[in-house]
C-alpha cells in the first residue's frame, strides 16, 4: 500500500485532470485513461477512502453506562 503522501499526490493529480476535462492521467511513468467521469469519480472515492483510512484511526473507546436510576 502506498503512503499518505503518495495517495495525496495521486488524488490531487486526478482531481486536477478531472476539473480540466482531461481523461488521461500520468504519474510515476504510468498512464491511465478513464472512459467516463463516473470512473474518475469512483477512483477519487477510493483514494479518499484510503487516505481517510490511513489518517483517522480510533485510539481509545470509552463506554459509559448507568442503571437509569
Amino acid at each position: 500500500m502506498a503512503d499518505l503522501a503518495q495517495l495525496t499526490a495521486w488524488r490531487d493529480a486526478l482531481m486536477a485532470a478531472r476539473y480540466q476535462g482531461i481523461r488521461t492521467v500520468e504519474y510515476d511513468g504510468k498512464r491511465v485513461t478513464y472512459a467516463t467521469d463516473a470512473e474518475m469519480a469512483a477512483a477519487l472515492g477510493d483514494l479518499n477512502r484510503q487516505i481517510t483510512g490511513t489518517t483517522a484511526r480510533i485510539a481509545v473507546v470509552r463506554i459509559q453506562s448507568s442503571k437509569g436510576l
